[in-house]
């Protein structure tokens, strides 16, 4: 980690505005690399970019390796001629600042299908080139994905634990069946995937043009209802019937009294170790291929990780069991060189742990919204923040800072209140501007925080199946006095491009008429 001073935001795609019920890769998200060049922020933080499943999160995807096909931009297939005028005339009308996944999906989906079917029966020569050149390139992930897609659709959505035993265990006879069956509608999820991949990096692309690095995040364990669980079972605890036979979580904590059951399916680190890691090597190629840096969440499970009988109705019972540890970021970093991590090292940290994250350089997090339940030696209090670190408002597992604020107990309150020395009127950019001035090498804030927004906003509420990851920008938030108040803010706390600073210091000389200041 480089000790430069630097500020992002944490936003994931599907909170920006748009016409279609979900933030999407289209002008919107060109709009917003914009302002973080126009406020001097350096990083774009979004969350896993996969295709959700289960309660549409970004933590519960049917691939590991895919993109999420509802964040594809209808304006950009427009563009391209992939859409035409009348095949958005029956858009419904969506709710400005939250997303219904019901609808949208629907609508996502008619839509994409109407793209195929117009790619199949233009003429698209170039473009099909480059699918073609994609679908071999990326065939490894790509070719089960599309045909587990496919089988999940014939099977009216339901896990693949629950298809039909020749296609549960990919015999080979009902596989080659079933694809020659199904032909179009694999080729249906090899084209969206395509597009996606073609969309997000135009906005990457972008982004690195306007000095913007992208941090993405990979959830250490992947979704039983994936093609990842389906095609590589023997690297996970299943039994015979591919049920998984111990589930991750934690225990009680800080979110939940009785700790958090996330029912993914554990893996086997031993067979791992005797591929070589190949699995996860692949992986973090295909994430770093779209994203700069990687947020690794919970770290702490390379080191030990929560075991959960699979049945149990919490995760208040279970036992610690060792992961794969220092050998792993080894290999890692041997294959993949420099590892551009941060170690989300948040919860019951060990001296192991801490070890591991120590080991490879790797910055871990704190959060401030943590830091006024004790005193003032407290971890998470900016003026006990190390250098190495990347500081956090909050994420979006934390209440909005405003939420957090008018909920927490009133002890904790009034230290913050005392340690800020502010009225708590403006709670959000008071807490923002103490972690500005923080030594953290990196600080950032959900966009929710510069917005001033309350509990209503808040992301996720870990623990909870529904009702998550449905916030929405409002179009009209991005303005002229937002723009110039974080702008001001990354400047007073040195926070700015290094060839902004420069800019700065050369007009400020120049209105000295090249004179030093006196002390």
């Amino acid at each position: 980690m480089e000790q430069n001073r630097a500020a992002g935001i944490l936003l994931h795609p599907t909170s920006l505005p748009g016409p279609d019920g979900i933030g999407d890769l289209g002008p919107e998200a060109f709009r917003w690399i914009d302002f973080l060049s126009q406020t001097g922020c350096q990083f774009w933080q979004i969350l896993p970019l996969g295709p959700t499943g289960y309660g549409d999160s970004p933590y519960q995807c049917f691939s590991a390796f895919a993109g999420n096909p509802y964040i594809i931009s209808a304006a950009a297939l427009l563009d391209q001629g992939l859409l035409t005028r009348t095949d958005l005339d029956d858009r419904p009308g969506f709710p400005l600042e939250r997303v219904e996944y019901g609808p949208v999906i629907d609508w996502k989906i008619k839509i994409l299908h109407r793209a195929f079917n117009n790619f199949n029966k233009g003429e698209f020569p170039s473009l099909r080139k480059e699918l073609e050149a994609f679908i071999e390139s990326e065939k490894e992930w790509l070719a089960p994905f599309t045909v587990f897609m496919a089988i999940k659709a014939q099977e009216s959505g339901v896990a693949w634990g629950q298809w039909p035993e020749a296609l549960r265990q990919r015999e080979p006879k009902a596989m080659a069946a079933f694809e020659k069956a199904h032909t179009d509608e694999i080729e249906f999820h090899a084209f969206t995937q395509f597009i996606f991949h073609q969309q997000w990096q135009a906005v990457r692309q972008y982004a690195h043009q306007k000095g913007i690095r992208i941090i993405g995040d990979i959830p250490i364990f992947v979704a039983y209802d994936s093609a990842d669980v389906w095609v590589n079972k023997s690297l996970f605890y299943l039994d015979e019937q591919g049920l998984p036979e111990v589930v991750a979580g934690v225990p009680p904590d800080y979110f939940s009294v009785t700790g958090q059951l996330w029912g993914n399916p554990l893996y086997k680190w031993d067979v791992h170790n005797a591929q070589g890691y190949a699995w996860w090597l692949k992986r973090l190629q295909v994430v770093l291929n779209q994203v700069d840096i990687v947020r690794l969440d919970h770290f702490r499970g390379f080191e030990a990780y929560w075991e959960v009988p699979f049945g149990n109705p919490t995760a208040e019972y279970g036992r610690w069991v060792k992961g794969p540890g220092i050998d792993f970021f080894n290999v890692v970093k041997e294959k993949l060189g420099d590892l551009p991590i941060i170690a989300e090292d948040l919860g019951l940290i060990t001296p192991g742990v801490t070890a591991m994250r120590d080991s490879f350089n790797l910055p871990g997090m704190k959060i401030l919204q943590f830091a006024f339940a004790s005193d003032p030696d407290d971890d998470f209090l900016p003026h006990n923040y190390p250098v190495q670190c990347v500081a956090y408002t909050g994420t979006h597992d934390n209440n909005t800072t405003r939420g957090w604020y008018d909920s927490a107990p009133e002890r904790e309150r009034d230290l913050c209140r005392r340690y800020l020395a502010r009225s708590g009127q403006d709670i959000s950019w008071s807490m923002i501007r103490a972690l500005w001035s923080s030594a953290a090498a990196w600080v950032l804030a959900p966009m929710q925080d510069f917005l001033s927004l309350g509990q209503w906003a808040r992301m996720n509420y870990p623990g909870n199946p529904s009702g998550n990851w449905v916030w929405r920008m409002h179009p009209d938030a991005l303005n002229e006095g937002l723009i110039y108040r974080l702008h001001e803010t990354n400047y007073l706390y040195g926070r700015l491009p290094k060839s902004e600073k420069d800019a700065l210091h050369q007009s400020m000389m120049a209105e000295m008429g090249g004179q030093v200041m006196p002390h």
